[in-house]
């Protein structure tokens, strides 16, 4: 193969493989939303359930909690937007903080964890 020849040849492969990368993000942009908007979109409407059916003291609670124990946290949040969605809440009505400490209170006695210390001596 003469040299011009070669290439040319190195050409053409060099500018498939760029129109295959580029085919491949189109079909990943068409594909819909990534992972992450998904994600974001979500938490956004988890936010705004919680901001309709919680006072702002209510939320600042949940928000001291999550800092401390995010799983208990979020079980109180997942609590709270179910009760919502099955109108458990009726409209308008908000809980306030007494009642996500109660709530509160309840799912951290049955996620409680006992640790027991136990030294065997020889």
């Amino acid at each position: 193969m003469p040299l011009d020849e070669r290439e040319l040849e190195r050409i053409r492969r060099k500018k498939m493989m760029e129109l295959k990368r580029r085919m491949e993000g189109a079909e990943a942009r068409e594909k819909g939303p990534s992972e992450e908007e998904r994600k974001a979109a979500e938490e956004a409407a988890r936010k705004a359930i919680l901001r309709r059916y919680l006072t702002p003291e209510a939320r600042e609670r949940l928000a001291r909690v999550r800092l401390v124990r995010p799983e208990l946290a979020r079980a109180v949040e997942d609590y709270i937007i179910r009760l919502a969605q099955s109108g458990g809440i009726p409209e308008g009505k908000k809980l306030g903080e007494k009642e996500v400490k109660n709530l509160l209170r309840k799912l951290s006695e049955s996620t409680r964890r006992d640790f027991r210390i136990r030294i065997d001596r020889k």
